[in-house]
């Protein structure tokens, strides 16, 4: 696990072709906007953000995020201990966040 600024996070994102971007926040905060192409998983799922998160491809890199940062680093600290190799966090989470957002319907 990495923490990453928001220019490292968004600079390493645009240049990786084996990234995916995770969403950790709830279903309200994510009504609010979405980095676009984002999977939301909702950490507050509890078990059952575990066995989406063990669904997903390990071979894949990982820009995970949430509203502060908070939520993400632990996230990506169980994606650590399931055995993702890359799992990197936005700090400061989508609050300082300077990109894009589309909302979902």
């Amino acid at each position: 696990m990495e923490d990453l600024s928001q220019e490292e996070w968004a600079s390493q994102l645009k240049n990786d072709k084996n990234a995916v971007v995770l969403d950790v926040r709830t279903d309200a905060e994510v009504a609010d906007g979405i980095i676009p192409n984002a999977i939301h998983i909702d950490i507050h799922k509890g078990q059952d953000f575990i066995d989406e998160i063990e669904a997903l491809d390990k071979d894949k890199n990982y820009y995970v995020y949430c509203r502060s940062g908070n939520r993400s680093g632990q996230a990506c600290a169980i994606m650590d201990q399931l055995g993702f190799e890359n799992a990197y966090n936005l700090e400061g989470g989508i609050l300082e966040w300077e990109g894009d957002l589309v909302s979902i319907d």
